[in-house]
């Protein structure tokens, strides 16, 4: 393990170099992580150098009570009796496509009790309060944790499927798109390089893992994009995809692509690596 006390001039000028070539401070840390420094030293080195606060890099290192999901194992991941087929995995970003998550009946149900609270759909700010953005131009509603039957349920086989309790999901999100409606390319993980990464993460740590899940079939387009794996997901109703990701994971870049004909229906479950508080 490579040690220092300051950072010497050839590790600055590597800093430097590296992060002029488009490298965000994380990856700088990854790197360095990989050439043999430990994680103290890593953060050390890139906040002296490129100006960010330790604290924020700290805060990517695993916390007490910090849990990770586990991956779906294919062919098939059975939970309380209902059978989820694995018909697709990607190790980097770590995704798996499932099918079967949602019968018919539950996604025409999800759809009818979320149809009557829809508004424009929300993104998280930096302080942690809901707000529009201009990438994400669809409806959406959030139910609460086990606010029905049906919610828990699901709830509940998300859970046994990827081995993390309830309690650290979030509420899960009902969006609808129209025709040219879509999600810009984005990280559901939050930057810890970023003011309001504090505020965001105190009620239940970083985001590990999310999981959409498809309530129709779109006439054409619509399925869940990762642009650095060259790899797209179909959308089919009852089928879903999982993706975990570490912070800073670059590959875990996704969008929700355009719907071209019809429309498109999803639920989305975002996992944190403690239990969230609502």
């Amino acid at each position: 393990m490579k040690h220092f006390h300051k950072t010497r001039p050839e590790l600055r000028e590597w800093i430097l170099a590296t992060a002029r070539g488009g490298h965000a401070p994380l990856d700088v840390v990854k790197l360095m992580r990989e050439a043999g420094y430990d994680a103290q030293q890593s953060h050390r080195a890139v906040s002296e150098v490129l100006g960010v606060p330790l604290a924020a890099l700290n805060a990517t290192l695993p916390r007490a009570g910090a849990r990770r999901t586990r991956h779906p194992v294919a062919p098939v991941s059975t939970v309380d009796g209902h059978a989820v087929r694995v018909s697709a995995s990607l190790d980097s970003p770590a995704v798996r496509v499932l099918d079967g998550l949602l019968t018919a009946g539950e996604c025409d149900d999800l759809i009818a009790l979320a149809t009557p609270r829809l508004a424009r759909s929300l993104t998280v700010d930096e302080k942690g309060r809901h707000q529009t953005d201009e990438r994400r131009t669809s409806n959406g509603m959030f139910f609460r944790i086990g606010e029905t039957p049906l919610i828990q349920r699901i709830e509940q086989r998300i859970a046994g499927l990827v081995d993390l309790p309830v309690e650290h999901g979030e509420g899960l999100q009902v969006l609808h798109y129209l025709p040219g409606q879509e999600y810009e390319p984005h990280f559901d993980w939050f930057d810890p390089t970023q003011p309001g990464f504090t505020a965001v993460t105190a009620r239940g740590g970083q985001r590990i893992a999310s999981i959409v899940m498809y309530l129709n079939t779109p006439d054409e387009g619509g399925g869940t994009g990762f642009p650095a794996a060259g790899f797209t997901v179909t959308a089919l109703r009852g089928s879903a995809v999982y993706f975990a990701y570490d912070t800073g994971d670059q590959s875990s870049l996704h969008a929700g692509l355009p719907v071209i004909r019809g429309e498109k229906w999803i639920a989305t479950k975002w996992l944190r690596e403690r239990p969230y508080q609502r």
